[in-house]
């Protein structure tokens, strides 16, 4: 019962930073999951794929998995990588790229 401890990547759907200041502890499925040949979803045996726990920062959470004895793995979080842009930029004389429209 392996756990994961990471911080979220941001939604790429979003502009917004919400829910990726916390880190999260998972647990790694230990079964595989099945198709029911009925309904055609899927089902696992596995409770632990549903527990997904929150916390204010890294240390919190490995402290929790230590409490619990819990082997776990922390990933650390990527570098954010911003490209700034501006409106006008499409309107440049100087414009290297191709017209689009």
């Amino acid at each position: 019962m392996l756990a994961r401890i990471y911080q979220p990547a941001k939604n790429a759907m979003q502009s917004g930073k919400a829910k990726t200041r916390d880190w999260v502890l998972e647990f790694e499925p230990a079964l595989a999951r099945r198709l029911d040949p009925l309904t055609g979803w899927t089902s696992s045996a596995d409770m632990n794929g549903q527990v997904r726990l929150t916390f204010p920062s890294r240390q919190d959470a490995i402290a929790y998995a230590k409490r619990r004895q819990i082997p776990h793995q922390v990933f650390n979080p990527r570098s954010r990588h911003r490209v700034l842009k501006a409106y006008a930029d499409n309107f440049k004389f100087g414009r290297t790229e191709l017209w689009t429209h």
